[in-house]
């Protein structure tokens, strides 16, 4: 087995140091939910050993048995030094940071500090599904505004909506997606300026999900919305949990804009106590010392871009693959193949691949899945073959 190389540029593409017989050794969703003989091409986890600043980090706090309760502000130290080196962006005010569980528990709370029950929550979908579910368990009611030309937001769409969210004088959050999943859209700084412009003139709150954050394609520039003109009143949740394969070592923060601080401090103290300390511990180490290792990741998730751009090429050339600038994911419209409005089946059942099916990502996702490529460049090969295979 390939063992895990220090933290230094240059260094090998963790998206190939582990074999199918290796993978299907993991006792995660991805490698569980499915038998034996369908590969699994659905949920975000990546295929990749973890870098190794990470492993030692949780490997030295389980010697020393530091497996408490997660205190203090490293993490949000770390992810402030990530940021100015990133995105050249120096705003990260750690006083404004809270540790979450995690992004989607962190946007709940962030939800329950600006709005009430019943009060709209506005999304742009098609969009991860936990959006629609996580808002209609905490009684708030989901309001969505698809995304238009280019899978992009539409200014004019979104202030209708905005207008009609507000019009009884109540309270509107707007949930943002940045970077967006499933598309991998990279909204620009035009784009956020004129959110949060509408976000003041409507009075409604924007809490960001930018947990895809770090993984932007080479060549495109990440904004955070808490960067822009205007967003002071916005809130963000960020993590290194998409960008290190961590969603079992449970944390994330909650940001608070200068003028929304007040909201955050509002944040019940119980809700820090939800993240793993050894979480805490193990983003800490991945932002602060595996940078290295990541940009290895974006590399191969390149090529994995363009690997999957010729294959869909020339074994299903009906499918359009929608271009991402972010995120290890592929959204794909196979409306032309007569599939109907859930291909994901089609593909499963015929050609025991699994991916995402488009439709619980709301209005305009029918016709459409979500694969991931985070994954060996000869397992992601016999993912689409599998998929040509399901149509002979």
């Amino acid at each position: 087995m390939t063992s895990i190389p220090h933290d230094i540029p240059g260094r090998p593409d963790p998206l190939r140091a582990l074999d199918l017989a290796r993978l299907r050794r993991r006792t995660s969703m991805k490698w569980r939910t499915y038998p034996d003989d369908v590969l699994p091409l659905w949920v975000a986890e990546m295929d990749v050993p973890l870098a190794e600043p990470v492993v030692r980090a949780v490997t030295d706090a389980l010697a020393l048995g530091d497996t408490g309760y997660p205190a203090g502000t490293a993490y949000a130290e770390a992810l402030a030094a990530f940021a100015a080196e990133r995105w050249d962006w120096h705003g990260i005010a750690v006083a404004r940071t809270a540790i979450v569980p995690d992004v989607m528990l962190g946007v709940v709370e962030m939800l329950k500090l600006v709005t009430g029950p019943g009060d709209p929550v506005i999304v742009n979908s098609p969009v991860y599904p936990p959006f629609f579910q996580f808002i209609t368990h905490m009684d708030r009611r989901v309001v969505e505004d698809p995304l238009g030309a280019g899978l992009r937001i539409d200014p004019a769409s979104l202030e209708k909506t905005f207008r009609q969210a507000t019009a009884g004088g109540g309270r509107a959050a707007y949930l943002l997606c940045s970077p967006h999943n499933p598309t991998g859209t990279v909204h620009t700084a035009t784009e956020l300026e004129a959110v949060a412009r509408l976000a003041e003139r409507y009075g409604v709150r924007v809490v960001a999900d930018e947990i895809h954050a770090p993984l932007v394609a080479p060549g495109v520039t990440f904004v955070p919305y808490l960067s822009v003109p205007g967003a002071e009143r916005g809130l963000s949740l960020m993590s290194a949990s998409k960008g290190w394969n961590l969603a079992g070592l449970k944390a994330a923060l909650a940001l608070a804009g200068p003028a929304a601080e007040a909201d955050l401090g509002r944040l019940p103290e119980e809700v820090g106590h939800g993240p793993s300390h050894l979480g805490v511990i193990a983003h800490t180490a991945a932002l602060r010392d595996a940078t290295g290792w990541l940009d290895a990741l974006l590399a191969g998730l390149q090529d994995n871009r363009r690997l999957l751009t010729g294959l869909l090429a020339e074994h299903l050339p009906a499918i359009r693959l929608h271009a991402a600038e972010a995120t290890y994911l592929a959204w794909l419209d196979c409306r032309a193949l007569g599939l109907g409005d859930d291909p994901a089946q089609v593909f499963l059942d015929r050609g025991r691949v699994a991916l995402s099916s488009g439709l619980p990502f709301g209005t305009g996702g029918a016709g459409h899945v979500r694969l991931n490529l985070a994954t060996a460049p000869e397992i992601l090969t016999e993912g689409v073959q599998r998929m040509a295979a399901a149509l002979s």
